[in-house]
């Protein structure tokens, strides 16, 4: 396993979401707070960015479908980018409390979004994980902290859910012909520590972002604790399979919230890292490309 090297410059104030376009050989990532939907080609070690969508909000996840629209999930809206840069929206899903946003999610097999949310008032145990689809917008579980980090076991009948505040790693049945998801089981506890982000790897082994540690921790499917790659940027946001063979692992970080003295003793934070895990990845479920609830055109 290597060091991981930095890939873009640290200018990117709360850098996460990073997807992989086989397809297209491209990365897409987010700058939450920036409202940014970036998108880049990996060329070595390097990512040379070729495009921006800039968002009057904050822009919490995306997905891609197979035509190469993108969906993201903006404050309280779900918008169609397509690939002419047009874009569509949905009126607010009003299962969002006031003063909550959605944040970290991911498509299931069918192209149902899965989605969690979080509070701009850091207001707790009322954020919620939902999954939107045709027949609209339903509570997967509820009283969590600060939804993040989802990802599927390899065969797709377990789904695995981060809740950053106090700081747990969950795991629930998942039924992918209809979208029904069992009670929550606690996989590994990190109280006192903030995970984030996650990804998993063909094996099955669980690959988490720890917030504030510059940390990218790998579990075993049993929650065991088996290696940790060390980041030089503490706030260390997400990680996902990049690359051909989804054989490199891209790491996001963050800018936001360290002071200035935190900032020059760690000046490559905010930057895209790329490590070599030593294990291929699972490539992420397609968005069926289309909006199913009510919609507006915004340009």
């Amino acid at each position: 396993m290597t060091v991981p090297v930095p890939i873009t410059p640290p200018s990117y104030t709360l850098a996460e979401g990073p997807v992989w376009d086989a397809a297209r050989r491209r990365l897409l990532w987010l700058d939450i707070e920036e409202g940014l939907v970036l998108v880049g080609r990996l060329e070595g070690d390097q990512v040379v960015l070729e495009k921006e969508h800039r968002f009057e909000s904050y822009v919490g996840a995306l997905a891609l479908a197979e035509d190469g629209s993108i969906l993201v999930a903006e404050t309280r809206t779900l918008t169609r980018v397509a690939p002419d840069g047009t874009r569509t929206s949905t009126v607010d899903v009003e299962q969002l409390g006031p003063g909550d946003r959605f944040n970290d999610g991911l498509c299931d097999a069918e192209g149902r979004l899965l989605v969690g949310t979080c509070s701009f008032q850091g207001i707790r145990d009322s954020q919620l994980l939902l999954r939107i689809d045709a027949d609209g917008t339903k509570v997967l579980d509820e009283g969590l902290g600060l939804s993040n980090g989802l990802a599927f076991s390899p065969d797709a009948g377990t789904l695995y859910s981060v809740d950053s505040v106090p700081g747990g790693l969950w795991r629930r049945t998942y039924d992918q012909s209809t979208g029904s998801a069992g009670m929550r089981e606690l996989l590994v506890d990190l109280d006192g520590f903030t995970p984030d982000g996650l990804a998993v790897d063909a094996t099955g082994r669980l690959w988490l972002a720890v917030w504030g540690r510059g940390e990218v921790r790998c579990y075993s499917p049993d929650g065991e604790h088996l290696d940790t790659i060390a980041v030089p940027a503490p706030h260390v946001s997400c990680v996902a399979f990049v690359g051909d063979d989804l054989d490199r692992l891209v790491i996001t970080t963050a800018r936001s919230e360290l002071t200035e003295e935190q900032l020059a003793e760690f000046p490559l934070s905010g930057s895209l890292f790329l490590a070599d895990p030593g294990c291929t990845g699972l490539a992420p479920f397609a968005w069926p490309g289309r909006l199913d609830t009510p919609t507006r055109r915004t340009s």
